[in-house]
């Protein structure tokens, strides 16, 4: 395999997970009855609008069809993208949810 290939890959293999990462996020906050473009604006205010993210809602489903998704994956997927303002925002729901 050329070093290209490889490289492009990598890169294909990365947009993948990010885009999983995003649908996790997405579903969790209909899960959890918020709104993930919400949440998003209040962690990047001055980001346009996110594509990804608008794919991604297109492919959750309703809340009562969903598979649980526990606070600690969205936090830790999130965080492993550096998402780290993004996942500021999540820790502050789930912590009023607690409440």
């Amino acid at each position: 395999m050329e070093r290209k290939e490889m490289e492009e890959r990598v890169i294909e293999s990365y947009q993948n997970d990010e885009k999983m990462m995003i649908l996790i996020y997405a579903q969790w906050c209909i899960n959890n009855d918020l709104e993930p473009r919400s949440l998003y604006e209040q962690a990047y205010p001055s980001q346009m609008k996110n594509n990804a993210l608008d794919e991604a809602l297109e492919l959750t489903v309703p809340k009562k069809e969903s598979e649980e998704i526990p606070d600690s994956t969205v936090m830790n997927v999130l965080q492993l993208f550096g998402n780290d303002d993004l996942a500021f925002i999540v820790q502050e729901q789930i912590d009023k949810r607690k409440k």
